[in-house]
């Protein structure tokens, strides 16, 4: 999976950068590639997507490690396991309200100004990869809870 992940971001990351540097080219060239912007951000938004869905898979978001590392074995378990609750609610929080917005928003066919890139699709991306956190975080904490 996290190979699969890697491709996808690390293709979305160079798409990205190969779209800018062909945009500051065509501005210092005298022809500008209208709604380059547009697609480099739709880009980006699949980037972060695809890292905040492998880090999480991976474990390694930030830590208080000089507080952690200070807990005993049963009490740094318990604390793991309750700070991947509290996180995977607190996405859960935003994927409700994410969802919401998308349900409101649906029938109006948004579109970026330029070129048209539909944000309905860069929402359900976004949507798709939250749930794939909530879901690792509540494994994670199962896995991890004290016995």
């Amino acid at each position: 999976m996290m190979r699969v992940l890697t491709w996808i971001g690390g293709g979305a990351m160079v798409a990205a950068a190969m779209l800018d540097g062909l945009g500051v080219l065509g501005r210092h060239t005298g022809l500008p590639l209208h709604g380059v912007i547009e697609l480099v951000q739709a880009a980006i938004l699949i980037t972060g997507c695809v890292a905040l869905v492998a880090a999480t898979a991976a474990g390694s978001h930030a830590r208080v490690h000089f507080l952690m590392e200070r807990l005993s074995p049963p009490l740094r378990t318990a604390t793991e396991a309750g700070g991947q609750l509290l996180s995977a609610l607190f996405f859960m929080a935003l994927l409700a309200g994410g969802v919401w917005l998308s349900a409101d928003l649906w029938t109006g066919h948004e579109m970026s100004e330029l070129i048209g890139v539909p944000y309905r699709w860069l929402r359900v991306a976004t949507h798709l990869a939250v749930g794939a956190v909530v879901l690792l975080l509540l494994r994670d904490a199962i896995r991890r809870r004290p016995s």
